[in-house]
Formats: structure tokens, C-alpha cells, sequence
């Protein structure tokens, strides 16, 4: 009787394990999508409505990140203040901690002109928004 069960278990376990080998491609096929799906799920357009709407919301806050990164030491986020810092560190022989805010000061030179280039690409954005009455 026990060895009944075994077997019967035993049948049932290879029975399952085929289901689950054969089923297996047929998973694979049904998560990649068809031509016709990624058709469906393209964008309708380039999203200009959306940018035009949220336009004075991004200029401003490119802005206010600019005024803070070229602000003078005593604003926080500035590089003039993490410069200082910088040589406040150095001044301590903390060469650790000198090394990581160089590595921070670095980064945040780098967004100055990246911010820059955004801004004025938003101007020209800005133009293109009036000229279709968007803005």
C-alpha cells in the first residue's frame, strides 16, 4: 500500500514537472509583445502639449538651481561654499573627507554648464510654444 503511494506520488511528480517544461515557452511567447501590442502602447505624439504646459515650472526651477550653484559661500548648495569647505577640510588634514567634497565639488562645477544649455534650450522651446499658442 505504501509503495502504491509512492508510485502514485512519483507519477503525479514527473506529470507536473512535464506540464511545467511544456508550458514554459508558451510563458516566454506571451510576455513579448507582438507587433500589433507595442503598437498599441507607442506614444500618439512627442508630448509637446505636456512640455508647453510645464514650461514656466522648469525654467524656474533651472533658475533657482543655477542661482544657488553661483551663489556666494553663505548659500547652502553653492560651489563657493563647498569650496570652502573643501579647504576647511584640507586645512584639518582630513584627507578622507577632502577627497570625497573634491569629488562632490567636481560633480557640481560639471552641472553649471549642463543647466546652462537646458536653459537656453528652453528658450528656444518657449518661442516655439508662443508661435503654436500654447503658452
Amino acid at each position: 500500500m505504501l509503495a502504491n503511494r509512492r508510485t502514485a506520488a512519483a507519477i503525479g511528480a514527473v506529470a507536473l514537472a512535464g506540464a511545467l517544461l511544456s508550458a514554459g515557452p508558451a510563458q516566454a511567447d506571451a510576455t513579448s509583445p507582438s507587433p500589433a501590442a507595442s503598437a498599441k502602447s507607442a506614444p500618439k505624439s512627442d508630448g509637446a502639449k505636456g512640455i508647453c504646459k510645464r514650461l514656466p515650472k522648469t525654467e524656474a526651477r533651472i533658475g533657482a538651481a543655477l542661482t544657488r550653484l553661483n551663489g556666494d559661500a553663505t548659500v547652502a548648495g553653492s560651489i563657493a561654499r563647498l569650496e570652502q569647505r573643501v579647504t576647511e577640510a584640507k586645512n584639518a588634514g582630513h584627507t578622507e573627507v577632502q577627497n570625497y567634497l573634491n569629488d562632490r565639488l567636481t560633480f557640481r562645477k560639471s552641472l553649471v554648464p549642463t543647466l546652462q544649455k537646458r536653459q537656453a534650450d528652453l528658450k528656444s522651446v518657449s518661442t516655439w510654444c508662443a508661435a503654436q499658442g500654447s503658452k
